[in-house]
């Protein structure tokens, strides 16, 4: 019997990944991230936000560029529509996190992929945000993610790897789990 060598790349440099597991396992306090977003405010629920500079790896550390996002609220809400929801930007984060590690799982599995799909969906009740009825939350009442995935693996070997990319996403774990949010408020004069 003869054994077939398949070179898979998924685009994801996993010798990489797991080098930095094992430095980072030896100085955990280098592991220690620090994220940064800012917003500006530019007209009626508009907003622009920029992520650029982070701390890892004991740190200031930058992107290659920086990155900006557009959000606003749709114009059934007496808004512009300039950009996506916040509410939908979170969705983005999710779908983009728990794609990202399908991708480092099936790369270190030596399974190749041809395609991957995250379709989100997400249910909500504005009359909580409205402030019509104050026993409805504002956020979602449930997210449903699916996957489409086409690769060279069986249906039980894509199932285990949405579950890990699940299991170790930074996204999910946010959503799914408390995380204490700490809001401040200073005026400026101008």
């Amino acid at each position: 019997m003869q054994t077939q060598i398949t070179n898979v790349d998924n685009g994801v440099n996993v010798e990489a990944l797991l080098g930095a597991r094992e430095a980072l396992g030896k100085t955990p306090e280098a592991a220690r991230f620090r994220w940064r977003a800012t917003s500006q405010w530019v007209r009626g629920t508009h907003t622009r936000a920029t992520i650029d500079a982070f701390h890892g790896l004991g740190g200031e550390q930058r992107h290659r560029q920086p990155f900006t996002f557009e959000t606003d609220h749709p114009e059934i809400f007496a808004s512009e529509d300039k950009g996506a929801t916040p509410v939908e930007m979170l969705l983005v984060g999710l779908a983009g996190c728990l794609s990202a590690g399908v991708a480092a799982v099936a790369q270190h599995r030596n399974i190749q992929l041809r395609s991957v799909k995250a379709t989100l969906d997400a249910g909500m009740d504005i009359q909580g945000i409205l402030g019509i009825d104050d026993d409805v939350r504002n956020g979602f009442d449930a997210v449903r993610v699916n996957f489409e995935i086409d690769a060279d693996a069986t249906t039980e070997q894509i199932a285990a790897l949405v579950a890990q990319s699940q299991k170790r996403s930074a996204v999910f774990d946010i959503m799914t789990n408390p995380t204490d949010v700490y809001v401040t408020a200073i005026k400026v004069s101008s």
